[in-house]
């Protein structure tokens, strides 16, 4: 069967060809867009927006609605600390400046409301003050709780100003500054310089590994270059889009890696190709021209299965979720158009200065191991599969959980006060949770046995409503000085549950649950922030189902389209859904379990947040998918040249291996920076990308793959008639050049399912 010669007169055959002829016109738009993107990407970062837990719709969220309109309250998100020079909060001294500390934070603007433990009244502890739930049970240390209304931006913002004034040594006292939204500000502000720290270190690493990979500067200029326009493109698109809706400041972070990582990886694949191409002897224009038809065509399948993959993040109702796909489809959209439209145009000038021959001892390591494990597919592919199940096995013990304070580095100010509270204070009433029951002030009989019923419930300190405070069933002090905010102009009664210490460390959802179970006035709803985030994680968890079935169902449509293959795409999604496996495992065992926290510098809490394995599952998805379309477009390329798919997988390995390896390299240095970072959520993102790309590179694709493949046989370009008429009428491929091999191919020969060109 005869090579052939021309490439098929299709829409990238096309693009080449024109990329060519305009290529010094399409460099200077390139630098101008450039410059223009960088400029405006600058400011990204202050035009983004920080996320609370909230999901829209659900009963926490029409609770925070009613707080603010009947009661003109909310959630406390902001607590001092006071602790007693004396050692008494209850002294003359200590309690004067706790009420001058309460009437200054009050008069903050943003500040809708405040209590503390100076308030007055009894708080049914015997001991005088006020709400015992805000005394230490050693009695030196009191909260005042706050509530700076806004949203997460603005509050955030003026946090950064306000909290070190309010952190203070002052006569008589000492103040830290806690609560959620100072731990979620805190969060926000060391992921920004983490993103500053994560640049100073890829860029100048990426560079010196591209030109190790390439041998030639000009070669791994080029390849940054693209990687560059890719997160540059990236942060301007998200600053435009942040101009009409929502657009988290996390996503920028994502920006980076993910942008640096694709630019490079396509960029690799099409220098690569465009080596080979010069090696059989044709000019440099041509050259480019065959590469863009070749490679173009991998690399824009690779992007679809990329951006599908993250695209699917916007079936869940979080914004901050939304914007890792609005930045997953920019980087897709952006490293695509670097790769087949700016770099072929750089190559048509300076290819010369980029030309090696594509091949070395590395790729024929991997041929000869390609060659090894399909001798013994069995053997071979038992041995890796038990390898992989044995990574993953840690997933059977995986628990979700909610996030708090340890998500910070110890010593950060916040998690120590939050710390502080957890170990002197028998109450956590920064968690307090609101029951409101509409209608409810005109019988205020229920309101006191609904009350009481709720202090009952495992896991409450006390209850607080209108009829008096409760503890265990029992009332401990009648109304105080607060009580008549407790009903609302609406005839709403609000009461307050506090829960203990001990519940906010264990089963929370279960708490919530509990709370929710109480026989309670028609209409009443729970919120409050342990309700916020039980509802986020339920809705979060009730769509996953829809998000893993759209990837898997998309994502085997794209290879289909593009191998015209039934089994080719399954085998893709198990193998996939096994490195994922390992992932998983892999969190379990290190963040959940708490292994390697010593060497890894984070606190383990004995769950998993499980947002962010929803992000991590949708990126590394794509990722996995990746090196798979670029290793199965190879070999049915082989396998179309020469119908031997045992030869077509081992030459297809030895073509892309060695650029799979380099690219997964880069990646997995890119992703393994945020493994310094001082927010666990990043560390969780980074360890676990950087290791199930390095699981793919390998074990995955230069193992079970050719093992699989080896068995399958003839299989695996099997797709039934309807299908096959189907993949021949909508396939994604270049059309095959009159007189080629592809388009003179006998149309019985079984492998007629495949597309008849050279993929990239």
């Amino acid at each position: 069967m005869a090579r052939r010669d021309e490439r098929g007169h299709g829409p990238l055959t096309a693009l080449g060809r024109l990329v060519v002829r305009r290529g010094g016109t399409i460099l200077l738009a390139a630098a101008a867009l450039l410059l223009g993107l960088g400029v405006y990407g600058a400011g990204a970062q202050g035009d983004l927006d920080l996320a609370r837990w909230d999901a829209p719709g659900t009963e926490s969220v029409r609770v925070q609605e009613v707080l603010r309109e009947e009661f003109g309250t909310g959630n406390p998100n902001l607590a001092l600390l006071v602790t007693a020079g004396d050692g008494d909060v209850d002294s003359p001294a200590t309690a004067a400046a706790g009420r001058a500390l309460a009437e200054e934070l009050a008069g903050h603007p943003m500040v809708t409301d405040t209590s503390s433990y100076w308030d007055g009244g009894d708080g049914g502890d015997g001991g005088g003050g006020g709400d015992a739930a805000l005394r230490s049970a050693d009695g030196d240390r009191a909260l005042i709780l706050a509530r700076l209304e806004g949203s997460a931006t603005d509050t955030r913002a003026e946090l950064a100003d306000l909290s070190p004034r309010l952190a203070r040594e002052i006569p008589g006292i000492s103040v830290a500054v806690g609560g959620q939204e100072e731990v979620s500000r805190q969060v926000g502000e060391q992921a920004a310089r983490d993103f500053l720290t994560a640049e100073a270190i890829v860029l100048p690493a990426v560079l010196l590994l591209l030109i190790l990979v390439h041998r030639r500067t000009v070669a791994a200029l080029l390849t940054v270059g693209v990687g560059l326009f890719s997160v540059l493109g990236t942060l301007a698109g998200l600053r435009l889009l942040a101009q009409f809706t929502e657009v988290s400041t996390f996503a920028a972070n994502l920006a980076l890696v993910l942008g640096l990582g694709l630019g490079i990886d396509y960029s690799l694949f099409l220098i690569n190709r465009y080596r080979e191409e010069r090696a059989t002897g044709r000019d440099t224009e041509d050259a480019v021209a065959h590469a863009v038809a070749a490679a173009g065509r991998t690399i824009v399948f690779s992007g679809a299965t990329v951006a599908v993959s993250l695209a699917t993040l916007l079936v869940f109702p979080f914004f901050f979720l939304a914007s890792f796909a609005y930045a997953g489809i920019l980087v897709v959209l952006t490293a695509v158009a670097g790769a087949v439209i700016v770099l072929p145009a750089a190559l048509a000038r300076w290819g010369h200065r980029v030309d090696r021959p594509a091949t070395g001892a590395p790729g024929r390591f991997w041929h000869r191991t390609a060659l090894a494990v399909m001798r013994r597919p069995l053997l071979t592919g038992a041995a890796a599969l038990a390898v992989l199940l044995f990574l993953a096995s840690p997933l059977l013990g995986l628990r979700l959980g909610l996030p708090d304070q340890r998500t910070l580095p110890e010593g950060t100010s916040s998690r120590v006060a939050a710390e502080d509270v957890r170990e002197h204070f028998a109450a956590e009433p920064t968690d307090t949770l609101f029951a409101v029951a509409p209608g409810a002030d005109s019988a205020p009989r229920d309101t006191a046995a609904y009350a009481t019923a709720l202090s009952r419930v495992p896991g409450v300190f006390q209850t607080l409503s209108a009829t008096g405070t409760y503890r265990a069933g029992e009332r401990v002090a009648p109304p105080g000085p607060g009580s008549a905010e407790m009903t609302s102009a609406a005839g709403s009664a609000l009461v307050s549950v506090v829960p203990t210490q001990e519940a906010m460390e264990g089963d929370v959802p279960g708490l919530v649950a509990g709370i929710r179970a109480v026989d309670a006035p028609e209409g009443t709803l729970v919120g409050g922030y342990p309700a916020e985030t039980t509802d986020f994680r339920t809705t979060l968890l009730d769509r996953v189902p829809l998000v893993a079935a759209l990837i898997l169902l998309i994502t085997c449509g794209v290879l289909f389209l593009m191998t015209g293959s039934v089994l080719l795409p399954v085998k893709a999604t198990l193998l996939n859904l096994l490195s994922l496996s390992v992932m998983f495992g892999a969190l379990v065992w290190i963040f959940q379990e708490g292994n390697l926290s010593g060497v890894l510098g984070f606190t383990p809490t004995g769950s998993i947040e499980p947002s962010i394995p929803m992000l991590m599952f949708c990126v590394t998805y794509g990722l996995s998918m990746d090196y798979e379309v670029f290793l199965l477009a190879r070999i049915t390329e082989e396998d179309v040249r020469t119908g031997d798919t045992e030869l077509a997988v081992a030459t297809g390995i030895r073509r892309t291996a060695p650029l799979i390896t380099a690219a997964a390299g880069i990646l997995v240095l890119a992703f393994a920076t945020y493994a310094t970072s001082g927010v666990v959520f990043l560390k969780e993102l980074g360890v676990g990308t950087a290791l199930v790309i390095l699981v793919d590179a390998t074990l995955i694709r230069m193992v079970l793959l050719p093992a699989t493949m080896r068995l399958a046989g003839g299989a695996n370009w099997w797709a039934p008639g309807p299908l096959r008429r189907l993949h021949a009428r909508i396939g994604l491929s270049e059309a095959p050049a009159p007189g080629s091999v592809a388009a003179g191919e006998p149309a019985e020969r079984p492998r007629d399912v495949l597309p008849r060109e050279y993929a990239g």
